[in-house]
């Protein structure tokens, strides 16, 4: 089979899975995720042909507010991602396990995937975190639930970093997240995301894996790219990353919309007779 045809198939797929994605890394495809929190957003995204939705723990701060990741709950987590799966057709859908939910023990953290997937109907969990969440990892593929991990910046650990700057820039912590990277992938991880890391190290880790890497902020060879869908779509204005690009400006769009109705509503002009019964 030629490596076009395989490129094809894969992006034609009916439904994306964890082989989906093994493919894609295969034929070279780039792996395109955004992330979804309600089923109006998730039914628009699944159609418009993304291939991973995740359920972030971002949550937490474009849905709920808050400054960090770390206030969100599993309970949270579980009701997002049953409002995400009710639209789904095609994606895979992957969902954070929240901070307190996993960090504990292996045995808390299988029953907190467990309740993922029981409850919400998701495809797969993800777990921030390298060598000390290995065991949680193992734990959780010897039941059958498929994991993703996250190594580089990972939120959870905001107050341990102090800082949201770019990780792994000096040597020593650009071996351990390398290490950490191997290790996930032997303890069965599916793919990894990779988050605000230097892209020459991210090109180093996804060429020693042989499982799909996934970056933001991570430069362009990673098998894929995925963004926080506020983000990319301009929804959030008061975080402008580098890494982020605004494919839309949907909050001027909204304001202008919103100000017209509120004017014709102050006017008069709506409702008008069509829009009226008799």
């Amino acid at each position: 089979m030629s490596t076009q045809t395989v490129s094809t198939d894969v992006v034609e797929a009916k439904r994306i899975t964890t082989q989906t994605l093994q493919e894609m890394k295969a034929a070279g495809v780039p792996i395109a995720m955004l992330t979804a929190y309600d089923y109006t957003s998730a039914r628009i995204l699944d159609e418009a042909g993304i291939d991973v939705l995740l359920v972030g723990d971002s949550a937490s701060n474009v849905m709920a507010g808050h400054e960090t990741t770390l206030p969100i709950t599993l309970e949270h987590m579980i009701y997002h991602a049953q409002c995400v799966v009710r639209a789904v057709h095609r994606s895979l859908v992957i969902v954070d396990l929240p901070f307190g939910s996993f960090q504990s023990n292996p045995r808390r953290a299988l029953q907190s995937a467990i309740r993922v997937m029981k409850e919400s109907g998701a495809h797969g969990v993800k777990l921030e975190g390298g060598m000390d969440i290995i065991p949680s990892v193992e734990r959780i593929i010897s039941a059958g639930i498929p994991v993703m991990g996250h190594l580089g910046l990972t939120p959870q650990s905001i107050y341990r970093f102090g800082t949201y700057k770019v990780r792994a820039r000096e040597e020593d912590e650009a071996v351990t997240l390398a290490q950490d990277a191997l290790k996930l992938e032997q303890a069965g991880c599916f793919a990894i995301v990779l988050e605000k890391i230097p892209r020459e190290l991210a090109d180093r880790v996804t060429s020693s894996l042989s499982i799909p890497t996934i970056g933001i902020g991570a430069g362009t060879a990673c098998d894929g790219q995925v963004l926080v869908t506020h983000d990319a779509l301009g929804l959030t204005t008061d975080f402008n990353p580098r890494f982020v690009r605004h494919y839309a400006k949907l909050a001027d769009v909204m304001t202008q919309a919103v100000q017209a109705y509120v004017a014709d509503v102050r006017s008069g002009a709506f409702p008008s007779d069509s829009e009226s019964y008799s």
